[in-house]
């Protein structure tokens, strides 16, 4: 979802709610719960902090819908975006 069309005057309320919908039916078809999507963001950030000192504030996870090459029928896609602040020197890995 673009977060620009909030904030867009010519963005009628029948559009947005269309894309809210599209969020909803999403999590329902993929059946995550808000509390499953927590616990992947815990170990995703764990698993990062590893490597990279992130910004924990800033990172989000969002479950979407994307197209696949092979057959252009549409399936449930995890998007993260995860603001790294620095990596962390591990040597040579």
């Amino acid at each position: 979802m673009d977060l620009f069309k909030w904030f867009n005057k010519s963005t009628s309320s029948k559009d947005i709610a269309k894309e809210r919908l599209k969020l909803v039916l999403i999590h329902d078809r993929a059946n995550v719960s808000p509390q499953f999507l927590e616990m992947i963001k815990g170990e995703l950030i764990k698993v990062i902090s590893d490597y990279m000192e992130i910004d924990e504030e800033g990172l989000e996870i969002k479950l979407t819908r994307t197209k696949r090459e092979i057959d252009d029928s549409t399936v449930p896609a995890l998007v993260a975006n995860i603001p790294i602040k620095r990596m962390k020197d591990k040597g040579n890995i």
